[in-house]
């Protein structure tokens, strides 16, 4: 499972890019499955939350950086049945050094576990329970992905009878926006002294250099797992935590498009959902499904041959059916997202959608086909007949879910007071 830090659907070139070159994942594509309307939280940790524990953030998102420590995710699941398993990439999910084992990682490689040192230019990493920093011109996407290829390589000679689960929460291309080793600004001395990552390299200069750093990784682990002979059988699932980062603005199908990174509009949700399975998935398929975050989750221990223990606890459905050339038997029909970064109960954005039409509670009502930035509220407009359907069937969802977060406010502002905001 590999998710990528900030980067929009409109970056990809399996997804109509012309502007940034993105082989490696396009290759993934080809040989595997896209989705065409897949959708993460507006930002990081609260699409962190959903994608590990399955679950919608209005019951149980805390605040910004924090995994609730009662929480179960894929991973716990997965190791209670076998698997070995194993992260690393960013963490910011707080809990200290043994914080990834209690959420089912046997072995960790991770950026800001305890600290915000360098993610890039001479990092500062937590390698499995110890202080690990770099200063000899190191790059830190090559070091946590090379730690990847040595699990999976390990696991492939020395355990083949052994199933495993590795979950890559990438540390690119999210700011700063630096010159990578493959780029002729690279320079191995930068921020070598600095204990703190240093602000700054928010503008675009370097994107797509970052762009084509990020799809190298993926490109790499993809080749062990071929290299290893085991790419067959291996379930490979990549997409994006949220949109693009504003200042980044692209050429995307013709029209000029700006990142909404933190924003519920479309250009700070809308990714990239890919996955690869030759034994299983059709190459070159495409899907109009709708996807979020939620599905990873269920989706990955189906794939197991597993039944969650806490299954009706689940928001997500599994796209094992999708997988398998069967969409008729996968009944998702709407998206909902709560959003607030920093938890507030009472003032949260919550909106339910199809592919095309959005609600959110408090009544507006948007085409973001044909409104991508959602400028033109229909709720007090004539609506067709079909758009009415449409209309009422997200009122009444929206109903549902308004219900579950009532009832989780309570419980929800308590756990997070302990966490001192």
């Amino acid at each position: 499972m590999i998710m990528a830090d900030d980067i929009g659907v409109e970056c990809l070139g399996r997804y109509g890019s012309t502007l940034y070159s993105t082989p490696n994942l396009d290759r993934l594509a080809a040989e595997g499955i896209r989705f065409e309307n897949a959708h993460a939280q507006p930002i990081c940790t609260p699409s962190r939350v959903q994608l590990m524990t399955g679950i919608y953030n209005n019951e149980n998102y805390l605040r910004f950086g924090v995994l609730d420590p009662a929480a179960t995710t894929f991973a716990n699941e997965l190791r209670s049945i076998g698997y070995s398993t194993c992260i690393a990439g960013k963490w910011q999910l707080s809990g200290g050094f043994d914080a990834p084992r209690r959420f089912g990682f046997d072995n960790y490689c991770l950026w800001q576990l305890t600290r915000r040192p360098s993610r890039y230019p001479n990092p500062g990493l937590e390698i499995d329970g110890k202080v690990a920093d770099f200063k000899n011109g190191e790059f830190g996407p090559d070091i946590v992905s090379q730690y990847l290829v040595d699990f999976i390589s390990k696991q492939a000679t020395q355990n083949p009878e052994q199933p495993f689960m590795v979950y890559y929460p990438m540390i690119m291309p999210h700011w700063p926006f630096v010159p990578t080793p493959d780029h002729p600004d690279w320079d191995p001395e930068m921020w070598k002294d600095a204990k703190n990552e240093p602000g700054g390299y928010k503008g675009p200069k370097y994107w797509n250099a970052m762009v084509h750093y990020t799809d190298k990784m993926v490109g790499k682990l993809v080749d062990c797992v071929d290299q290893n002979g085991i790419g067959d059988n291996t379930l490979i699932i990549w997409t994006g935590d949220n949109g693009t980062y504003q200042s980044v603005t692209s050429i995307w199908r013709g029209n000029s498009y700006v990142g909404g990174k933190g924003q519920t509009t479309d250009n700070g949700t809308h990714v990239g959902f890919i996955a690869r399975w030759p034994e299983v998935i059709e190459a070159g398929s495409v899907s109009d499904q709708l996807v979020d975050l939620s599905d990873v989750f269920p989706t990955l221990v189906d794939a197991a041959g597993h039944q969650p223990k806490q299954m009706e606890q689940l928001s997500g459905e599994s796209l094992l059916p999708v997988f398998e050339g069967k969409p008729e038997n996968r009944s998702k029909d709407y998206i909902y997202c709560w959003y607030e970064r920093d938890g507030k109960r009472d003032k949260a954005s919550e909106h339910v959608r199809t592919a095309r039409y959005k609600l959110y509670s408090d009544g507006r009502f948007f085409d973001t086909h044909d409104d991508l930035l959602e400028k033109r509220d229909l709720s007090g407009s004539e609506l067709d007949q079909e758009t009415q359907a449409v209309f009422s069937k997200l009122t009444e969802a929206m109903a549902v879910h308004r219900e579950k977060t009532k009832a989780n406010d309570e419980v929800l502002a308590e756990r997070r007071s302990r966490f001192g905001r």
